[in-house]
């Protein structure tokens, strides 16, 4: 930069100050006068620069044109419902419309439809808890048999074993002997559809081959005993069913009692009976035993067999009872006195045991209930000349032709 020069002051006169440094060397002598300042008109429009134009933004075909993002208006946090706290509903509540829940016609429709539904379960239940409790028996004999016959015949044989009976029991039943065992009872039941059902009891004074039949039966093995009938008699045995001394007693009781109808007044300290009357009365199952196990009568074990038919087709009336099925705890007391008292052959299922009970039932309803015929009251020797055809009859299904004469109550001609 050039060194400022220094000089004199200027002059009163005018500006003498030398700016020379600034503007560089001029020629001596006075400053050339100045030209006075010219106003400069305005321009014309014409001479006016256009003035400057905002062309819009062109979007890009790829992106959508740029707005600002909006925001939500303010919503103040939302709380949540007030719930009271829960208060149990009072007695006699009601629901819609103000009426209580017991007097809605769906409530007791819907009660009635699950009782049924469990009465049902608990019916079809019960036995089949009580028939795996039940004891199998093998009764088929080996060796020659029958071949099949039309209709199914059940071969029952009660016997008066103690087993299973306390001491108490067997004093309030008169057993006697405790080792006693012994087949007291051998009935034959067919049904078919030849005609109506037949209850045919064998005397078990019996004889065959010098032996009397009930000897014939041991505990546990009746095969011996199957054998004799099948082959005195020709009539095949399908299913076998046996019957404890207490069984009796004990489904008597569960149902409630039977009616008896004895024809004479019965005595009998050795069975435990006192009938004080003849005719129809009721019966608790200590009563029924003893009145089927008495022989203090006239024709003895010949009138006992028929009291036996008698109690065996009371007890299947009162068991196939709509009352026996419909009262749960008569129905489990049924039930439950099975397993403790009867015992089923082998093969035999629970279905052959229900038209067993049902034939039962059905015996005092138009069945036939005879008594094998015998030649005399001693019932040691069978009279063939009435049994053989009545054998028959069963054998061929043809129960409509058991003659009266063939079919007696005690078996002796009448």
């Amino acid at each position: 930069m050039a060194e400022r020069p220094s000089g004199p002051p200027a002059g009163a006169g005018g500006d003498d100050r030398d700016f020379d440094w600034m503007y560089g060397d001029r020629p001596p002598g006075p400053p050339p006068p100045t030209q006075p300042t010219r106003r400069q008109p305005p321009p014309s429009a014409d001479d006016r620069p256009e003035p400057t134009r905002m062309l819009p933004a062109q979007p890009r075909p790829h992106q959508p044109p740029h707005q600002p993002p909006r925001q939500p208006p303010y919503q103040p946090p939302r709380q949540p419902p007030y719930q009271p706290p829960y208060q149990p509903p009072a007695s006699g509540s009601t629901g819609k419309g103000g009426r209580g829940i017991w007097s809605r016609p769906r409530t007791w429709i819907t009660l009635v439809l699950v009782l049924i539904l469990l009465w049902i379960v608990y019916v079809v239940a019960v036995p089949f808890f009580t028939w795996t409790r039940v004891d199998k028996i093998a009764f088929e004999p080996d060796g020659d048999r029958p071949d099949d016959q039309p209709g199914t015949t059940y071969l029952m044989v009660g016997n008066d074993s103690r087993a299973g009976l306390t001491e108490e029991e067997r004093q309030k039943y008169n057993t006697g002997n405790p080792e006693s065992s012994l087949a007291d009872t051998i009935i034959m039941l067919h049904t078919g559809s030849g005609g109506p059902d037949v209850l045919l009891s064998f005397p078990r004074d019996w004889t065959i081959d010098g032996s009397k039949i009930n000897g014939l039966w041991d505990p546990g093995d009746p095969t011996r005993l199957v054998a004799a009938l099948e082959q005195e008699t020709g009539i095949r045995v399908d299913h076998y069913v046996e019957i404890g001394l207490g069984g009796v007693a004990g489904v008597v009781d569960a149902v409630g009692g039977i009616e008896i109808c004895p024809k004479e007044r019965i005595k009998d300290p050795k069975a435990g009976l006192n009938l004080k009357r003849k005719g129809c009365q009721e019966a608790d199952g200590e009563v029924a035993l003893a009145y089927a196990r008495t022989r203090a009568t006239t024709r003895g074990d010949l009138d006992r067999v028929g009291r036996q038919r008698e109690v065996i087709a009371a007890i299947g009336n009162k068991v196939l009872s709509p009352w026996s099925v419909v009262n749960p705890i008569r129905w489990w007391r049924l039930n439950s006195a099975i397993p403790d008292f009867f015992a089923f052959g082998e093969g035999t299922g629970q279905t052959d045991v229900g038209r067993w009970a049902l034939a039962i039932g059905g015996i005092g309803d138009g069945g036939l209930t005879c008594t094998m015929p015998v030649t005399d009251g001693s019932a040691t020797a069978v009279d063939r000349d009435r049994a053989d055809p009545l054998f028959d009859a069963i054998i061929e299904d043809r129960a409509d032709d058991i003659t009266k004469k063939q079919c007696t109550s005690a078996g002796v001609a009448e």
